[in-house]
């Protein structure tokens, strides 16, 4: 059985490692470089952590990811990773962190309730005003995703894996298990899967809705010198309900020497956009975020905006990865909303083994929305 992913982010690469892994016959139509710059799946890191607010569905989803990039660092001989643990805070009215909280109880993971004054003496960058909870996990970490798209599109072609880099998808017949390439080019396929992130509702218009192109802002920072040191050794910060929320991920060293960067993002979703556009974020989508991160990190004025960047999510609109069936021969992820990097693994295992006819596409479909079949926890922690 054959089969063509359309995509080289991490999904489609992702589930084309586990179809190769399992003896299938499996290529990859990428419509840029790989890695690709414009991907979603291309920045520095992407993050893992247990903390979901109330979507307990996901929280149970991040243990089989871990398990799945487990499996992935040992086909790849090296782990592109780096422990970093995980601060949730929040300030008056903002509910997700005590949500956070319950899930985690329930699921039995690890975690420490802070008062501010115990958060600012740990992370003197930190201002504890306004803060109404704070709570640490160990576990949660830094993905170096640049570098595991790159290890991974090499492992790939080691694999024997084709790799139809700088091919565009110009039509699909789900049906019929074919593609049309912009050049005229056709493929046939026993099964496609097209993992095309914010390009999506370009090639399947049916499946817009749940994957809208949302145009977000990364800032990466300096920080003053005295706090160098300090945010090497601070967790992930997630401050994600609030008014003003934001996520800030703490620059980390690889195992190759390459320096991550001091990031600061907002979850919320942008506005519509055309990926394909001018990716030059203004100096106002800049500001907006730092200003979302103020009232938290001490003199932040203080701060030097190294970069700024545009990536893309593709959205749906209850964060709900979509699991898709597409005709006779086709299937389709999409809607990922900024959150399904860290599932990548285990989205290809479970993607290949529906595609191999080994697994039922309903289960699989609920599996990736984060619907859960309510269990006593003595007798499963696994997502249904």
């Amino acid at each position: 059985m054959k089969t063509v992913v359309v995509g080289g982010g991490i999904v489609g690469l992702c589930a084309a490692w586990a179809l190769r892994r399992a003896g299938a016959d499996v290529s990859v139509v990428e419509q840029g470089v790989l890695p690709n710059p414009l991907g979603s799946s291309v920045d520095q890191h992407r993050l893992i952590r247990y903390p979901y607010g109330a979507q307990r569905g996901y929280l149970r989803m991040v243990r089989e990811a871990y398990h799945g990039w487990e499996r992935l660092w040992g086909d790849l001989k090296m782990r592109l990773y780096a422990e970093t643990g995980t601060l949730i805070l929040s300030g008056a009215g903002d509910g997700w962190a005590k949500e956070s909280v319950v899930a985690l109880a329930a699921e039995e993971i690890e975690h420490l309730a802070f008062d501010a004054e115990t958060v600012t003496g740990r992370w003197p960058m930190l201002v504890g005003d306004g803060l109404d909870d704070a709570y640490y996990c160990p576990s949660g970490g830094v993905l170096f995703a640049q570098s595991i798209i790159a290890a991974l599109s090499g492992h790939l072609r080691e694999r024997g894996v084709p790799m139809l880099t700088g091919r565009t998808v110009a039509a699909l017949d789900a049906e019929a298990g074919s593609l049309t390439l912009a050049d005229g080019n056709t493929l046939r396929a026993d099964r496609i899967l097209v993992a095309a992130g914010p390009w999506t509702g370009r090639l399947l218009p049916d499946l817009a809705p749940v994957s809208r192109p949302s145009r977000q802002t990364v800032v990466y920072l300096q920080p003053p010198a005295e706090f160098v040191a300090a945010w090497h050794a601070a967790p992930m910060l997630l401050e994600i309900g609030a008014a003003k929320g934001f996520y800030l991920v703490p620059p980390r060293v690889t195992r190759d020497g390459m320096r991550t960067g001091l990031k600061i993002s907002d979850h919320r979703f942008g506005p519509t956009a055309d990926p394909d556009g001018n990716r030059d974020p203004s100096s106002a989508e800049i500001d907006a975020i730092l200003d979302n991160a103020r009232h938290r990190i001490a003199g932040l004025e203080g701060y030097r905006v190294l970069q700024g960047k545009t990536c893309f999510y593709d959205v749906e609109p209850e964060e709900r990865l979509q699991f898709r069936r597409l005709g006779a021969r086709g299937y389709a992820l999409c809607g990922t909303s900024g959150h399904g990097f860290k599932f990548g693994p285990a989205l290809g295992e479970r993607i290949a083994a529906v595609l191999q006819e080994k697994a039922e596409f309903e289960a699989a479909a609920r599996w990736a929305a984060g619907h859960i079949i309510e269990v006593p926890a003595a007798a499963s922690d696994s997502s249904g």
